[in-house]
């Protein structure tokens, strides 16, 4: 699994590049306003959102049952009408509070969330868009709009730590890509989530980790399993595709600790797995520790369901990479995403899925 943020520059890349910046950033300052400057990439967290995730665009039938033209015209029609919220509305709100609390603790910092609007819409249906965001007072400044092409060769240029998008397709392409993605759903019910604490809950093999153990429990069961775990509890698992994404927010909620602020800290992180603590936790604990990460809460669930535990912590996102546990979160009132990556595609609810047969 590559890392997020592209290789090394050379010395003459980055100066130029930092010029560049610096020209920009001046010409920006010198117009007044009070709206925040969005950061530079490098030193942000940016989250890339599709526009089917941030809202909710139930147009998109129209363009599926009458075509683009049909659909374009629709939202022309309708620009002024704020698009309803969708399932990662809560989640961004969420990251503009973090912003809030982090510029007031450090005001010349550019250690932030970013969220980038990525879809495939046409540039038309932009202004609806820019509308709600307005409507609604988030702080999106940085658009990507590719007209009906896939956005994923945009994410590693927007320099990418988080991309959330409806499709699976798209997902599974930015995850080969070595960016950490989730297919976003909607949850069944509505649910109370805080408006002052970030809440990221995740799994822990195929999501932070790799599949690497998942896969001797698929193939050899769970006795083989623990006597895996036991064995090589002080070598740490292999990064999955969310681990950049649980170091970033590790990074921020550091930031609020150096200033005394670790108990009122608005970004708090949740390991769910349905490890058991006594056979198989130790190993995720001190591969935690080995990559110098923390996690605020561990939840060792030894094989019961999810979604209860999950209705209690009430996380703005759950990450998973099997839909069984998706689906039972979503019936409870999570937000969950899909990671899908790793052994656990192939199977539903523990049964392996028959593959078609090729044709001779």
């Amino acid at each position: 699994m590559s890392e997020i943020k592209p290789e090394d520059k050379t010395a003459t890349d980055k100066n130029e590049e930092e010029q560049d910046w610096e020209a920009a950033k001046a010409f920006f300052e010198s117009l007044k306003t009070k709206a925040p400057r969005p950061p530079k990439p490098q030193n942000a967290v940016t989250i890339a959102v599709s526009s089917r995730t941030l809202f909710n665009m139930a147009e998109r039938k129209i363009f599926v049952d009458e075509g683009v033209e049909k659909y374009v015209a629709f939202q022309v029609e309708h620009e002024s009408d704020p698009l309803k919220p969708g399932p990662a509305f809560p989640f961004v709100k969420a990251l503009m509070n973090v912003n809030t609390r982090l510029r007031n603790l450090y005001p010349d910092s550019e250690e932030l969330f970013d969220i980038v609007l990525m879809t495939n819409n046409h540039a038309q249906v932009g202004v609806r868009l820019i509308n709600s965001i307005n409507h609604y007072g988030l702080t999106i400044e940085r658009f990507c709009m590719t007209g009906g092409k896939s956005p994923i060769g945009y994410l590693k240029a927007y320099m990418t730590n988080l991309y959330l998008s409806k499709s699976a397709d798209k997902v599974t392409e930015a995850i080969e890509e070595g960016i950490a993605a989730a297919t976003m759903f909607m949850s069944r019910q509505e649910s109370d989530l805080s408006d002052t604490q970030l809440r990221v809950a995740f799994d822990g093999d195929a999501v932070l980790f790799s599949d690497e153990s998942e896969i001797i429990v698929k193939k050899h069961g769970l006795d083989t399993f623990f006597e895996h775990e036991k064995k090589f509890e002080n070598k740490p698992l292999a990064q999955g595709p969310l681990k950049c994404f649980l170091e970033a927010l590790g990074k921020l909620q550091r930031k609020f600790y150096a200033k005394n602020e670790r108990l009122n800290c608005p970004i708090r992180t949740f390991l769910v797995t349905a490890r058991s603590a006594a056979s198989s936790g130790a190993r995720v604990l001190k591969t935690l520790r080995s990559w110098g990460l923390e996690i605020d809460e561990a939840l060792f669930l030894a094989g019961a369901p999810k979604g209860p535990l999950l209705q209690k912590i009430r996380p703005h996102i759950f990450f998973d990479d099997q839909m069984f546990h998706i689906e039972g979160a979503n019936e409870l009132g999570t937000i969950s995403a899909h990671v899908p990556y790793g052994i656990g595609q192939k199977y539903n609810k523990g049964k392996l899925i028959e593959e078609p047969k090729k044709e001779e």
